[in-house]
């Protein structure tokens, strides 16, 4: 039976809906970038921020496609590491709750945190700070962690650490687990280019990445960018948001819609897209279809504040899954 280990930095995202983009150009943060910042800067922000409606999730990229698996009735686990505060204990119960497996170290510093400064147009932008998800070391990672998991899902945000990252591709592959990636943020590839694609021609299998991130990684578009991509994986996966998504697996390229959808707050759509397409991988699925549930929960999630979704909009998806596969 397949069962996925999602490894990245464990958050609880703090979802604030701007009115304007005024709080963006103030602080400098290019709209739809993430930033990390520290303690201070994250205080400054949810200062500025404190007479806007916020609501509380938890989060980080692969946490998020986690769920998702998990709530598809996938086996999961998530590693990563936690304060030993209010947050973290809700991000711990977070997971067990939904039946993920929570592989969860401990530190004395506070529980990261991500600001999701949400503008007008739905697009999202995230002030990060890690806290004691950036302890997380290489020599933390151990073979024991990946026994009994057929896949490993990893974010590219750890990549501001790079020997945890390679150690932990490193240590999936030689464990015969089937890897993927999500390159995370456009500016995550631009700072770290050369590392990233190293790592992917080493280790990763299915590589992830929407269009800003796909032209960091290869400086090409469209279908000539997931051509590029997939030169070094077996599987690459260009999320075109309303475009749909381009999928390459050897010389085979399927393209893939989208599903109507009122989108309020894109926050967790790629990393949805990676749940839905990741199920129909493990369920030996074709790649049309792979990418139809990918398109399905994206199309979702982008309807709701946040990356979670209640039981009802779950039954829907499941519902409408039926569909789709039959």
């Amino acid at each position: 039976m397949s069962k996925i280990l999602g490894m990245g930095n464990a958050l609880v995202d703090i979802l604030t809906r701007m009115e304007n983009d005024e709080i963006l150009e103030n602080l400098e943060f290019p709209k739809g970038s993430m930033q990390l910042v520290d303690a201070d800067t994250s205080a400054k922000i949810l200062e500025q921020t404190a007479s806007l409606p916020k609501e509380q999730a938890s989060g980080g990229s692969a946490a998020n496609t986690i769920h998702g698996l998990s709530n598809l009735g996938v086996n999961t686990g998530f590693f990563g590491k936690i304060g030993k505060d209010e947050m973290g204990a809700f991000f711990k119960s977070d997971m067990s709750a939904k039946n993920i497996e929570p592989l969860l170290l401990e530190s004395d510093m506070d529980s990261g945190k991500a600001v999701a400064l949400i503008s007008p147009d739905s697009e999202r932008t995230f002030a990060t700070y890690l806290g004691a998800a950036c302890e997380l070391a290489a020599d933390e990672i151990t073979e024991d962690l990946f026994k009994g998991y057929s896949h490993f899902h990893i974010e590219g945000y750890l990549v501001y650490n790079q020997p945890l990252i390679e150690k932990a591709l490193q240590m999936a592959k030689e464990s015969r687990l089937i890897v993927s990636l999500d390159l995370a943020s456009f500016n995550v590839v631009e700072d770290n280019l050369a590392f990233l694609k190293d790592m992917v021609a080493k280790y990763v299998d299915i590589l992830f990445a929407n269009e800003e991130e796909a032209k960091a990684f290869t400086q090409k578009e469209n279908h000539e960018a997931v051509n590029a991509m997939a030169e070094d994986c077996n599987i690459a996966i260009l999320k075109l948001g309303k475009e749909g998504s381009l999928i390459r697996q050897f010389n085979e390229t399927v393209q893939v819609g989208t599903i109507d959808a009122n989108s309020i707050d894109t926050t967790g759509a790629g990393d949805l897209y990676a749940a839905g397409f990741l199920y129909g991988l493990v369920n030996y699925l074709p790649l049309q279809k792979c990418g139809e549930l990918g398109a399905l929960l994206s199309g979702k999630v982008i309807e709701v504040v946040g990356p979670k979704m209640d039981e009802t909009r779950w039954n829907t998806i499941k519902a409408e899954m039926d569909r789709i596969l039959n």
